[in-house]
């Protein structure tokens, strides 16, 4: 899957992987800005085609036959929005219970501008105790981009701020719905 993702990620597309992508176990991936429904399909073949795979939320609606087969394989992970139950912790417990995993999320929670980003994926990697990888996706340079990774220290304010000022100047595939 490696090369067949690398082939399609630079040589068809144009794409590069820039920075150092750690080798984490456990982390939440924040990918940013998600400005367009590309942003999957780029996301899932930039980590592809370094030899990594994550797990991603997606709608529960989606997984009926034969798309549930197909996103489980990728590494979906159904969400129930009408369910009343703490997806921010069962995410945290799913973690505590592997011994591996890593969850790419959009902070931005949509592809609308926002400047309040969804704070999900902040208390998933705080209650679990796990570090935020930080990646770009800067369509104008094309390029997936290593932004460093963060450990939450619990003062969301703080964090969120450094957390934003790394996704300073990457252009989303529509600039204007990337706000920070």
């Amino acid at each position: 899957m490696k090369r067949i993702s690398k082939f399609i990620f630079n040589k068809i597309l144009g794409w590069r992987v820039r920075g150092e992508f750690p080798v984490l176990s456990k982390c939440v991936i924040a990918v940013a800005p998600h400005t367009s429904n590309w942003d999957f399909p780029i996301a899932k073949l930039g980590y592809a085609s370094i030899g990594r795979t994550a797990n991603f939320l997606i709608k529960a609606e989606w997984f009926i036959f034969p798309f549930n087969l197909i996103f489980k394989s990728m590494g979906g992970i159904p969400v129930a929005r009408e369910k009343n139950t703490s997806l921010t912790d069962s995410l945290a417990a799913e973690f505590n219970r592997r011994e591996q995993m890593q969850l790419a999320i959009t902070p931005e929670g949509t592809r609308k501008p926002t400047r309040e980003w969804k704070r999900g994926f902040y208390y998933i990697a705080f209650k679990a105790g796990i570090p935020i990888f930080l990646v770009g996706l800067d369509y104008q340079k094309k390029e997936a981009i290593a932004l460093g990774v963060i450990y939450p220290s619990g003062d969301y304010e703080k964090d969120i701020e450094e957390i934003k000022s790394r996704y300073r100047g990457i252009q989303g595939k529509k600039p204007k719905n990337f706000l920070l």
